[in-house]
């Protein structure tokens, strides 16, 4: 079996500029906006350990905290989590020049990542 290695994590809210001073102010976590998403702020590894995100969640999933795993491929991922009793809740979804990711739930109800190790093409 393929190791699938934790890379990324992300705390998100309601208002995630705020969430993302918070976690400064508590730990020291730097971040950086990412240009282009709304209130979407990356905090490096090297002040958490792993790097990942804080910013704000959207009308379905306002807040939340996840993280995601490396695998593949992620449709295959998915169709994996649900043939073993979890669900999609988020499918495979291409953001150009960044990453592919997906989401899905396992059979307790926790929200998981996953995504493809390469970068796809920017459009």
């Amino acid at each position: 079996m393929a190791s699938h290695k934790i890379v990324h994590w992300e705390l998100m809210g309601t208002d995630g500029d705020k969430l993302a001073a918070f976690y400064e102010n508590l730990f020291g976590w730097r971040s950086e906006p990412v240009t282009g998403f709304d209130s979407y702020n990356m905090v490096a590894g090297e002040a958490a350990g792993l790097g990942g995100a804080i910013g704000s969640g959207n009308e379905h999933m306002p807040s939340y905290q996840t993280f995601y795993v490396e695998v593949e491929g992620v449709k295959e991922a998915l169709d994996a989590a649900t043939a073993h009793g979890g669900s999609v809740a988020v499918p495979r979804t291409v953001v150009p020049g960044m990453v592919v990711f997906g989401l899905f739930t396992d059979p307790a109800g926790n929200l998981v990542g996953v995504v493809e190790a390469e970068t796809p093409a920017a459009e």
